[in-house]
């Protein structure tokens, strides 16, 4: 009787392996929302503060309001959604114009939106941002 048993535990561990690798593929799907917003880029008008925070040639992450905005030249804005179009997580931090994702390390151009380095290879979506009064303003209607 040793055969039938032998084959019994090779089938049970190959169904064990085959629903571990299943959970990981899940954990890294790019349809997983856990824990982040359902939109990426802002419903309603969105008060940044003062536009002289973002230096000219630089960008500044707003991370309570999910946002990156660059400033190409004095008075030119670019804003974008700081939320990684892999699987959803927020982008942790800026080196100089190139913005870092935590969770599976795709790096974004943040002047242009652009993946430059996966696993996301889609670009970040843009906002309208306009400077009103030294202010910046993101969202509809900016």
């Amino acid at each position: 009787m040793a055969g039938p048993s032998a084959a019994r535990r090779t089938v049970l561990k190959g169904a064990a392996l085959a629903g571990a690798a299943g959970l990981g593929v899940a954990a890294c799907s790019t349809e997983s929302k856990l824990g982040h917003a359902e939109n990426p880029t802002p419903t309603a008008p969105v008060d940044l503060g003062a536009a002289a925070d973002v230096p000219v040639g630089g960008a500044k992450l707003y991370r309570d309001q999910r946002l990156v905005v660059s400033c190409p030249a004095k008075g030119e804005y670019k804003a974008f959604s700081a939320q990684c179009t892999h699987a959803g997580c927020l982008l942790e931090k800026l080196e100089g114009t190139v913005g870092d994702c935590p969770c599976h390390g795709s790096k974004f151009d943040v002047t242009t939106g652009r993946a430059i380095q996966g696993p996301a290879t889609a670009s970040l979506p843009e906002v309208p941002v306009t400077a009103e009064g030294g202010k910046l303003i993101a969202g509809p209607r900016a």
